[in-house]
């Protein structure tokens, strides 16, 4: 049976990636959108979840593409609706409110989806199957970009709760805990936050492995010409090159063939089969190194940062 499925928040990420996913899909069906701004042609559109909610069409399922300070009570109200929800990344703004998400969904019987789309990079299942026959020495991850290109004019990143360079650099921490055979922690570092920012717009996370493999992290959002996206993973047999967001993998200088990006594709045939098995899908990981970071790191004052 084919999933009647709305999104709320007609932003950026759904109109370049959930709308094109879910109509290039034969699990799903775009019945419906709510937003405060944006508009989608042949769908019902709605101000809010509320309208939403209580309009005469059918939905089975929500994706969740507002900003994550405003996303749990919108998710809730779907739950409580008896609707599936996808949670587009971060899940969440606190660890807290993602857990009271996957407390309302297990009551309710529905199927809730974090929807971390890098783990689904062409490049992400061979890098995590070569290294869990390896032992890891040590890894390093550099996601640097421009925050003027991906995020023109969007506000809502440099509060908090928004996550500042934590938004992309938490796609990288998505990879890097799906990839990794073993648990690593963070240990120390430093957060660069704006004069007047409320959110970095730099880090440099100091993590540490099971058994104590150095992981570090340069995250920066002041990235102009070519921006970098790259893992590298020291093993005691060869170094792995996983680069482009997870788009190209090499191993000790060769290239692998890992096929075409299909995260959001993929991701959304990821979402069908957990409905269709009754399950979820929530993990917090790469949020849980996140807040740790908010906690544990020494936070900087840089310059004024304007866009």
């Amino acid at each position: 049976m084919t999933i009647r499925i709305a999104i709320v928040g007609l932003g950026k990420i759904a109109n370049d990636q959930h709308i094109p996913a879910i109509l290039a899909s034969d699990a799903f069906e775009f019945v419906a959108g709510a937003s405060h701004e944006g508009s989608y042609p042949g769908i019902a559109m709605f101000r809010d979840v509320d309208e939403l909610l209580a309009a005469d069409v059918r939905v089975d399922a929500v994706a969740m593409c507002q900003p994550p300070q405003v996303r749990v009570d919108a998710a809730a109200k779907a739950i409580r609706a008896g609707k599936h929800v996808l949670l587009e990344k971060p899940p969440g703004a606190t660890l807290a409110e993602v857990e009271a998400l996957v407390q309302l969904a297990k009551g309710a019987g529905t199927t809730l989806f974090a929807a971390w789309h890098s783990r689904f990079a062409p490049g992400v299942h061979d890098a995590r199957a070569w290294l869990a026959e390896r032992r890891i020495d040590s890894a390093r991850i550099v996601w640097k970009e421009d925050v003027r290109r991906w995020h023109p004019g969007q506000q809502w990143i440099w509060e908090p709760g928004g996550l500042g360079v934590f938004d992309p650099g938490i796609n990288a921490l998505s990879i890097a805990t799906a990839i990794l055979p073993n648990h690593f922690y963070l240990a120390s570092g430093t957060l660069e936050v704006p004069a007047n920012r409320a959110a970095p717009i730099a880090a440099e996370l100091n993590m540490v492995g099971m058994n104590g493999e150095p992981v570090h992290a340069v995250f920066d959002w002041r990235q102009q010409g070519p921006q970098t996206w790259d893992i590298v993973v020291e093993t005691d047999d060869g170094t792995l090159s996983l680069t482009h967001g997870g788009a190209q993998l090499v191993i000790d200088g060769t290239a692998r063939e890992v096929g075409p990006e299909r995260e959001y594709s993929d991701l959304y045939a990821h979402f069908a089969h957990l409905i269709a098995q009754g399950l979820s899908d929530v993990d917090r990981t790469p949020l849980r190194l996140v807040a740790d970071a908010f906690m544990r790191c020494r936070q900087v004052q840089v310059d004024a940062f304007e866009d």
